[in-house]
C-alpha cells in the first residue's frame, strides 16, 4: 500500500473541517498558535506534499527551499500578500485563496468601522469608562453624519461593491476609484460614480480602502494623498496596512486635517505604531473585517477544498475552487 500524502495545517483552525483532510492526507496539524521561523516552516514544508497556511505564515524561497514534494498552498484568506506568488508558481506549486466567502462579512464591518470612527463611538466609550460622564451636554462628542454624505470606495472588487451596495439605504452619494472602470451595468447596480484618484480623495466625506496591497499600493495614501481629503472627512482601512503612510495619517489627525479614522490592519501588525496608540479619533480593531463565526468557518471549508482538490482527491480533483497560479504546470 503506498504512503499517503502529507500535509501541513500550520495554525489551529476549526477541527471539525480540518479533520475532513485526514480522509485522503496523513495531517500535521499545529495545536497552539505560532510564528513559525522561516526554518521551522521550512521544516514542516519539506516533508509535506501540501499546506493550510494562514496570513499569518509568510511562504516564500527560504520556506519552501528543499520542499521537493510539495505542490500546493491553500491560504486561509482572500488576501495572499504573506504568499511569494512568483516563487511558487517557478517551484510548480499551485496556490489557492478563500475569495466569496468572506464578501459580506467583511462590507458590513467596513460599515460598522467607518460609523464608528464617522460617530465618534469608540472615543465616547473611553470617555464613559473613564468616568467623565457627569451630566449631558449639548456639544460633547460631536461627529459627522453618514447619511447623505459622499461615500468613497478605494478599490471597488467584491468587497468594494459590497459597501457601495449599502451605501444607497443611507442616501448617499457613492465615488469610486479602482484600476479600471467597471461595466455600466455594475455601476447602476452599485449607484457608483467613477472619478480620479485625486478626485476621490477630494470630495469623499468617508474614503474606505478595500484595494490589494501590492507594491504600487504601498503608501498610497501618503502626506500628499491626505492632504487632499477635506478636514471633516474619515478615513477607513479594511484592506491592508501598508497602504497607509501611518505616521502621515497621525500627523494629519494631530493637526486637525482630517476627523478620524477607523483601521483594522496596520503595517507590520500585529505590532502596532506606538503614535496610533495615542489618536483619540482612531477607531482600531485587530484585523477582524472577516471574523463573523459563520464565515471563518466558510473560508477554512474553502481552503480544505482547495487543499484536497489542488492535489488530486475529492469530487473536485485537479479543479481547485479557487487557485491563484492555475495552469503553472501546463
Amino acid at each position: 500500500m503506498s504512503e499517503r500524502p502529507r500535509v501541513w495545517v500550520s495554525q489551529p483552525l476549526f477541527d471539525d473541517i480540518v479533520g475532513r483532510l485526514a480522509e485522503y492526507f496523513e495531517v500535521n496539524a499545529t495545536a497552539a498558535v505560532t510564528q513559525h521561523s522561516p526554518e521551522a516552516a521550512n521544516a514542516a514544508l519539506r516533508e509535506a506534499d501540501g499546506a493550510l497556511v494562514t496570513l499569518n505564515d509568510p511562504i516564500g524561497a527560504a520556506q519552501i527551499a528543499g520542499a521537493a514534494k510539495l505542490r500546493a498552498i491553500a491560504n486561509v484568506g482572500v488576501g495572499y500578500n504573506n504568499l511569494d506568488l512568483p516563487v511558487l508558481s517557478a517551484a510548480g506549486i499551485l496556490a489557492s485563496n478563500t475569495p466569496d466567502v468572506l464578501t459580506e462579512t467583511t462590507a458590513d464591518f467596513g460599515w460598522a468601522l467607518m460609523m464608528a470612527a464617522a460617530r465618534r463611538i469608540g472615543e465616547a466609550e473611553r470617555w464613559l469608562r473613564e468616568g467623565h460622564w457627569q451630566r449631558w451636554s449639548f456639544d460633547s462628542l460631536l461627529g459627522g453624519d453618514v447619511h447623505g454624505a459622499t461615500l468613497g470606495i478605494l478599490g471597488m472588487g467584491r468587497i468594494g461593491q459590497a459597501i457601495a451596495r449599502r451605501a444607497n439605504g443611507f442616501g448617499m452619494r457613492t465615488l469610486y476609484h479602482n484600476r479600471s472602470r467597471l461595466p455600466e451595468t455594475v455601476e447602476r447596480e452599485c449607484a457608483a460614480s467613477y472619478v480620479g484618484f485625486d478626485d476621490l480623495l477630494g470630495r469623499a466625506d468617508h474614503l474606505i480602502l478595500v484595494l490589494p496591497y501590492s507594491p504600487q499600493s504601498h503608501h498610497l495614501i501618503d502626506a500628499a494623498a491626505l492632504a487632499r481629503m477635506q478636514p471633516h472627512a474619515t478615513l477607513t482601512n479594511i484592506a491592508r496596512g501598508g497602504i497607509i503612510d501611518e505616521d502621515a495619517l497621525c500627523d494629519a489627525l494631530e493637526q486637525g486635517r482630517l476627523a478620524a479614522a477607523g483601521l483594522d490592519v496596520y503595517e507590520g501588525e500585529p505590532r502596532l505604531n506606538p503614535r496610533l496608540l495615542q489618536q483619540r479619533r482612531v477607531v482600531l480593531t485587530p484585523h477582524i473585517a472577516s471574523g463573523s463565526l459563520a464565515t471563518r468557518r466558510a473560508m477554512v471549508s474553502l481552503a480544505v477544498d482547495n487543499l484536497i482538490a489542488a492535489l488530486g482527491y475529492g469530487p473536485d480533483a485537479g479543479r481547485p475552487p479557487s487557485p491563484l497560479n492555475a495552469g503553472i504546470r501546463d
